[in-house]
C-alpha cells in the first residue's frame, strides 16, 4: 500500500503537471471504483485544479467550487502519468483523468477492487467522509505523538498503523520505524518509558522524511512509476529470513491476514522471536523461543 513518501511523491508530481489546470474529462472504466453518486461526474468536469493534498493515505484535488476528488489507492492502485487521450489499461483499468497537458490514469493491479474513487461536494463532506482524525506524525510535537500513542492500549504496530491515531503510516514504514526504534512490534503502547517513546518519535521521523528524500532523488522530474512495498536498502520489511543491516541476525516475520510483520528478534526483542499465531497453535509448546532455536529448525 502506498504510504506517506509515496503520496507525498504522487502529491508533488501531481502539482508539477495539473495545479490551475482544467480537469477537462473523467473516464470511468470500471464499475467498482466510483464509489460516491453526488455530485455527479458532470458537475466535477470542466473545473481548475486549486491544490492537491494528501489527507492521510489519500489523495484530494479540491477544485473550484469546493468540489473535491479523492483516490484513495488501498493497496494495489497506482498512478500513471501519461499523453493526453491515452488508453485506460484493459483489465487493470479503473479511470482516467484528462488535462490539457496530459492524462492521469488511474490503475489496480489483482481482482479485490479495494481502490476507489470519491467525488465530493462541499469542505464538511470531505472531513466528514474522509478525514480520520489521526496526527500528522511528521507536523506533531514530542508531547503531542506521546498523547496520541498512549491514549489507548495497542500494539506499536497497530498504533503505528492506525490512521485514527497516526496518518500515512501503513505496514512497511511501521516495520522500518520500529526497527530503526528497537522496539519490538508487539510492545504496548502503555508499556513504554520516556526514552523508548523519545526513540519512537525520532525513528518515526527519521524514516519517512529518509524514505521521502530518498524518493524524490530515485525519480527527480519524472513521474514516480515504481510505488512498492518492496524497496531495496529497507532494512527488515520484505526481508524475511535475510540477515538484518545493523546486526546480521536474519529477519522474523508474523504473518496475520494478507499483512505481516518483519523484525529483528536481536535488535528489537531481546533475542526472542515472536509467535505466530497460526504456528503456534500448531506448533503447540514446540514453537522456538530463541534465535538459536530457530536456526536450529531451519537446519534441520
Amino acid at each position: 500500500m502506498p504510504e506517506l513518501p509515496d503520496i507525498t511523491l504522487y502529491v508533488e508530481s501531481l502539482e508539477r503537471r495539473v495545479l490551475g489546470a482544467r480537469l477537462e474529462r473523467i473516464r470511468i472504466a470500471s464499475p467498482f471504483v466510483l464509489r460516491s453518486v453526488d455530485p455527479a461526474v458532470a458537475d466535477v468536469e470542466g473545473r481548475s485544479v486549486t491544490a492537491i493534498r494528501r489527507l492521510g493515505k489519500r489523495i484530494v484535488f479540491a477544485l473550484e467550487g469546493k468540489r473535491f476528488v479523492v483516490i484513495h489507492l488501498m493497496i494495489a492502485g497506482r498512478l500513471r502519468w501519461r499523453a493526453a487521450g491515452a488508453a485506460v489499461p484493459k483489465g487493470r483499468g479503473l479511470a482516467a483523468f484528462d488535462f490539457p497537458a496530459g492524462t492521469l490514469l488511474f490503475t489496480e493491479e489483482g481482482k479485490q477492487h479495494r481502490a476507489g474513487l470519491w467525488l465530493v461536494r462541499g469542505t464538511g463532506a470531505l472531513v466528514a467522509g474522509h478525514e480520520r482524525g489521526g496526527l500528522e506524525p511528521l507536523d506533531a510535537s514530542p508531547d503531542a505523538f506521546r498523547a496520541a500513542l498512549t491514549r489507548e492500549r495497542h500494539t506499536l504496530k497497530r498504533a503505528l498503523t492506525d490512521p485514527t491515531i497516526l496518518s500515512g503510516i501503513g505496514n512497511a514504514y511501521s516495520d522500518e520505524i520500529l526497527h530503526a526504534a528497537r522496539l519490538s512490534p508487539l510492545q504496548l503502547t502503555t508499556n513504554l518509558d520516556d526514552a523508548a517513546v523519545a526513540r519512537l518519535y525520532d525513528a518515526t521521523r527519521a524514516t519517512l522524511i529518509g524514505w521521502t528524500e530518498r524518493l524524490r532523488a530515485e525519480a527527480g522530474d519524472a513521474f514516480p512509476e515504481k510505488v512498492t512495498a518492496f524497496r531495496d536498502g529497507m532494512a527488515v520489511h520484505g526481508r524475511f529470513r535475510e540477515p538484518c543491516p545493523a546486526c546480521g541476525s536474519p529477519v522474523q516475520r508474523i504473518r496475520y491476514a494478507d499483512n505481516e510483520v518483519n523484525y529483528c528478534a536481536t535488535c528489537q526483542t531481546g533475542g526472542r522471536v515472536l509467535a505466530d499465531r497460526a504456528m503456534s497453535r500448531l506448533l503447540k509448546e514446540d514453537w522456538p523461543r530463541s534465535l538459536d532455536e530457530w536456526e536450529a529448525r531451519l537446519q534441520r
